[in-house]
């Protein structure tokens, strides 16, 4: 906790220096960058809004993931990231972004993802998009932890 309250104040100040606003729009982190945001105060400075869309209907609903990107590479892809970004900027006031979707486990991993795979995408309103997908180990609250801590240190990583 106290890690990513570092993370976001750093993060937030960043943010602030550079003038952009922040959307997120997680999955398997249900809510944690977003969580780990707002636990600085000021951070309604630098936040705009955050979707969390757990669910595949979600995703398409709230942030216009097509239905096609869903069937064709699943739910956990690099494919589907990328479209929640670009669907939370659009529908945000937001100039930077990150999403997130992951296997956080115990279950639901495959041997194509495994548990702990978790896709990122980061982009902004001008030219910049980022995609990676990493492997976490340990349990749920483990790889959801690192997913928000990655989270954070890249959109830093970006913005320094």
């Amino acid at each position: 906790m106290e890690r990513t309250t570092k993370l976001s104040a750093d993060l937030g100040a960043l943010l602030a220096t550079h003038e952009h606003v922040l959307t997120t729009a997680e999955s398997c982190t249900g809510g944690g960058v977003a969580t780990a945001i707002t636990d600085v105060a000021g951070s309604s400075a630098w936040l705009d809004r955050a979707f969390v869309t757990y669910s595949n209907e979600a995703k398409m609903e709230m942030l216009g993931v097509q239905a096609s990107t869903l069937e064709s590479y699943g739910a956990v892809s690099e494919a589907v990231v990328v479209e929640m970004v670009q669907g939370a900027l659009k529908h945000s006031n937001a100039t930077i972004g990150v999403s997130i979707s992951g296997i956080a486990g115990p279950g639901g991993g495959s041997q194509e993802k495994p548990v702990g795979t978790v896709c990122f995408a980061f982009a902004d309103n001008q030219d910049w998009l980022q995609v990676e997908t990493m492997h976490f180990a340990g349990d749920r609250a483990e790889v959801r932890e690192q997913a928000v801590i990655h989270a954070l240190t890249q959109l830093q990583q970006h913005l320094i």
